[in-house]
């Protein structure tokens, strides 16, 4: 019956998948009743459970193929499912729905909390806040990889400004700033925002010719390096930097601080629900401890 090939059971599917085309063309006005497609015992595969498998772009040969596959894997499905509930021991089966129950209930707990704290939670954070937990908990804050501040610029290596960008760039005055803006359009790419911890692998990945032999030169403070490929020139100035195991300064670990009170909040709210839902339903005689 669940074979791929072979001229009837296509025949049987090319009509499965007529049937499905042409309810397709009156979706809202199909019969309330449900149209059985393939019966495996006692469970039943219908007509509504595999017509969103149908597209009336896609050929019926193709669309003979998809619902063939899905028949044949749903039919199988239920085959071993049968055989297991004839041949599994009782107690074993039993487990398997209490887990099935378990995570059902968790299911819909889950969601119904995450709906109503959602709803409820306050997701603005002051800066105090972020900067006294960052203050109690400094220990908890080291680095587990090397930070850089520095700006870059991506130049072809025959451009002729050289040694004034060079210069310039070092320098780095505000009008150095202003005027290397106005020549941005020189560059492949670039980043003048050293004013930010970026991780020492985002500069490896976003520097081409960074290698392991220049990371003694990329973690050494108020450095430059000219790196060179076939196609690139890169000036790089290390403007700070800090090291792992040293303590994570404030602007990098607030993302994570901010996580951490966002859901020590939901927490709280999830605490709170609890304690409400149950105290309603007793006031309202929905739950009732009975005493022996």
């Amino acid at each position: 019956m669940f074979k791929s090939e072979g001229s009837f059971i296509f025949k049987g599917l090319m009509a499965i998948v007529a049937i499905l085309t042409f309810s397709s063309c009156s979706y809202f006005e199909k019969s309330e009743e449900r149209t059985p497609v393939v019966r495996v015992n006692d469970s039943y595969l219908y007509r509504e459970d595999i017509e969103q498998l149908v597209d009336e772009d896609i050929s019926p040969e193709d669309s003979a193929v998809i619902v063939s596959n899905y028949i044949n894997r749903w039919a199988t499905q239920q085959l071993l499912i049968d055989r297991a509930e004839m041949n599994l021991p009782t107690r074993k089966q039993e487990e398997f729905n209490a887990l099935v129950e378990n995570y059902r209930n968790e299911l819909y707990t889950s969601a119904y909390k995450e709906t109503m704290v959602t709803q409820s939670l306050d997701s603005s954070l002051a800066d105090e806040a972020i900067e006294s937990y960052y203050e109690q908990n400094q220990q908890n804050f080291k680095l587990n990889e090397d930070l850089v501040k520095l700006r870059y610029i991506n130049l072809a290596p025959n451009n002729t400004n050289l040694d004034e960008i060079k210069r310039k760039f070092v320098r780095f005055n505000a009008k150095d700033q202003e005027e290397l803006s106005s020549q941005s359009l020189q560059f492949k790419n670039y980043s003048m925002n050293d004013s930010a911890w970026v991780r020492t692998k985002s500069v490896f990945d976003k520097i081409g010719p960074l290698s392991a032999s220049n990371k003694d030169e990329l973690l050494e403070k108020s450095n430059y390096l000219e790196l060179k490929d076939s196609l690139n020139l890169y000036m790089v100035y290390v403007k700070d930097v800090l090291l792992r195991g040293e303590q994570a300064p404030l602007e990098y670990a607030s993302a994570t601080i901010r996580e951490i009170l966002l859901n020590k909040r939901k927490q709280e709210l999830i605490k709170q629900l609890e304690t409400d839902i149950t105290k309603d339903a007793i006031e309202k005689d929905e739950f009732e401890i009975y005493n022996e």
